[in-house]
């Protein structure tokens, strides 16, 4: 498969790796947007949120149970944003499903 996030899961392209499961994998983003900018990919290729059905709730729910994990590790208590850009005008760049966690700074609101 050529898809970028899939070669780094499988550790075909190196990549920061900060946490990894049999159904997910979590690594730095090269372009952070905050002081903490964790990646969270299901291993399973989904070009997008879109492409989930009901039957992959328990995986979603797992995506978002590790961001929480994360940002505890992290020692984000002041809080900490998770975001899934999906599709062109959300401003998804790579095809692969993924989760943004941002933290380690103020968010503010409306995003953008």
């Amino acid at each position: 498969m050529s898809c970028l996030f899939c070669k780094i899961a499988e550790g075909s392209i190196p990549s920061t790796p900060v946490y990894q499961d049999s159904l997910c994998y979590a690594f730095s983003d090269i372009h952070p947007q905050a002081p903490v900018h964790i990646l969270i990919i299901p291993r399973e290729h989904f070009a997008s949120l879109d492409d989930t059905s009901a039957e992959d709730r328990d995986l979603l729910g797992h995506l978002l149970l590790t961001a929480a994990l994360i940002a505890h590790d992290k020692g984000l208590a002041k809080g900490y944003r998770v975001v899934i850009n999906s599709g062109e005008d959300g401003g998804q760049t790579v095809d692969h499903l993924h989760l943004h966690l941002l933290g380690g700074r103020h968010m503010t609101w409306p995003p953008g």
